[in-house]
């Protein structure tokens, strides 16, 4: 009922609804509801009410150190813009003061040049027009007397004006320029320019701590007075690789004691960066990587060190040591023997795993598949494997009978163009590597489409037909990369983490590959008609 019509008041509660109500409505349309007294209800709702406050409360310190953070960093980015303007206008203010002082100096020089030429060509030129004047004066003085002077004036000139007159013609006067007019500026400015529009680079990435991500064994583990290195990929705000170098990193090793570790950062240019450490002592140490001083994902990390003579009396190198019959120390290797079928009983559970390991247990998928590839078990016992032909991921139970099918040939990312090989994580997820779509799909253990990583290509995360497939303890995934003849480590979410160093023996066309319990890789490599095996922990 409408509650502008309600004339009574609400004294009850209707679960099914939510609702407070009146006693008409309990009669009325919330009669079939389960109702209650409302005060039996409303210190229960009040109670449940605080505590959603409470809990949500207890996020304000959280958020608020978070604004902080971010106000700080944006203080930080401001200061260093003012700083790069500041930076930038002095460079060219210089630059600029430079060119200034070079202009003024190739302008005097030009200047002092010219003097210099000029005073020689003034010197010249005094010398030439003195002598013209000389002749000309001396052969007016000398026409006027003959013309209208008198015998005795021509008798008396005539020897004086006759020597001058010869003296003249044989003097020998400075005809040719003692210089040259030739003076000009060459500047080369097609470079300069060139310098000029790529002076100055700026410097950034957009890579963050919480979704960088650090590798390999180094972070927990070391041994003492050996070289230890751990990669360490940066990754932006949505979990994308950074491709490009120059983030600032800084690593730090603290012990027990608050002893520092000097630790080598290399930047590799590509997004990655390699951290070199040696450890002098052994014991527990604090390893912090902060990016940007904010610590990357999972930082600080616990490290133990000890000493290589102490890896070798390790529990699990003492596990792995079998005593012979006789009392000495070695791995016992037994002969696996086909015995006939009849000694066993067909209903008796077989407990030799290596007689286990040589008995034809059962056909599957006879019938049914095409062209198997790769194979798993779940931890159902569930037997998956992918058929490259039919383009399909196939999951049996161990007595062969088919528990479901799913995929299809295309190129979406429910589709397949070409399965190879398949495996299963710890959370029963199945992971599958498409050849010819240059992809990974994983799949829940229903078949249902979960995600995919990865695209056509030579760059970290790309793949050229990814063969073999395995996840680690972790959950991170290890690729086969076939066309690329490498092999490529991501994490849970199909983020690229690192590669495999297989620089000491390259592969040539990886296919299958299996992970070792002691942290290596085992690969098939087929182009080299061998497998290998690598560190994986590195």
């Amino acid at each position: 009922m409408p509650q502008l019509l309600h004339l009574q008041v609400m004294e009850f509660y209707c679960e099914s609804c939510e609702t407070a109500m009146c006693l008409e409505c309990t009669e009325g349309e919330h009669r079939e509801h389960v109702t209650v007294p409302l005060r039996d209800v409303l210190e229960q709702h009040k109670s449940a009410l605080k505590g959603q406050l409470d809990t949500v409360r207890n996020r304000l310190p959280q958020l608020t150190a978070a604004i902080d953070l971010v106000n700080e960093i944006s203080k930080q980015l401001t200061e260093r813009k003012n700083d790069s303007v500041t930076e930038i206008s002095n460079t060219f203010d210089e630059l600029e003061k430079a060119l200034h002082q070079r202009k003024t100096a190739l302008i005097t020089e030009v200047e002092n040049i010219c003097s210099t030429k000029q005073k020689v060509l003034q010197t010249q030129l005094t010398s030439l027009l003195q002598g013209r004047e000389n002749i000309q004066s001396s052969c007016n003085f000398t026409e006027h007397a003959l013309s209208h002077g008198s015998a005795t004036e021509v008798l008396l000139v005539q020897k004086q004006m006759g020597e001058r007159v010869s003296a003249l013609a044989r003097h020998s006067f400075p005809e040719h320029p003692h210089e040259n007019g030739h003076l000009e500026c060459q500047v080369e400015t097609d470079g300069l320019r060139r310098s000029i529009q790529n002076l100055g680079v700026l410097i950034t990435t957009g890579a963050v701590g919480h979704t960088s991500v650090a590798t390999g064994e180094g972070l927990r583990h070391a041994l003492v007075g050996q070289h230890t290195t751990i990669t360490v990929t940066t990754k932006d705000k949505d979990g994308e690789l950074v491709k490009t170098g120059n983030a600032v990193l800084r690593a730090e090793i603290i012990s027990a004691d608050g002893v520092c570790t000097e630790a080598e950062v290399v930047d590799n240019k590509n997004g990655t960066y390699e951290v070199g450490y040696t450890l002098r002592s052994e014991g527990e140490f604090t390893f912090s990587l902060l990016l940007y001083e904010q610590p990357v994902r999972g930082s600080p990390f616990r490290l133990r060190a000890v000493k290589p003579s102490d890896v070798l009396q390790s529990p699990d190198d003492v596990k792995r040591r079998v005593k012979s019959p006789s009392g000495g120390g070695g791995h016992v290797r037994q002969k696996a023997v086909r015995r006939p079928s009849s000694m066993y009983s067909t209903t008796k559970k077989k407990e030799n795993p290596i007689e286990d390991e040589l008995i034809y247990r059962n056909k599957i998928g006879a019938g049914r598949l095409m062209g198997p590839k790769g194979v798993a078990v779940d931890k159902n016992g569930h037997i998956i494997t992918v058929d490259n032909k039919a383009c399909c991921v196939f999951i049996f139970q161990s007595n062969g009978k088919l528990v479901t099918k799913f995929g299809a040939r295309g190129t979406s990312d429910r589709h397949f163009a070409g399965p190879h090989f398949v495996a299963v994580n710890n959370k029963n997820e199945i992971v599958v590597t498409d050849f010819h779509n240059h992809s990974v799909k994983v799949y829940n253990a229903d078949g249902e489409f979960l995600f995919k990583f990865g695209s056509h290509g030579e760059g970290n995360g790309q793949f050229n037909a990814p063969t073999g497939v395995a996840v680690d303890a972790n959950g991170n995934i290890i690729v086969a990369d076939w066309g690329n003849s490498r092999i490529q480590v991501f994490d849970s979410s199909g983020s690229f983490l690192s590669y495999i160093n297989t620089s000491a023996d390259p592969l040539y066309g990886p296919q299958g590959l299996a992970l070792t319990s002691d942290g290596h890789v085992a690969v098939a490599d087929s182009g080299n008609h061998c497998f290998k095996v690598y560190r994986y922990l590195q």
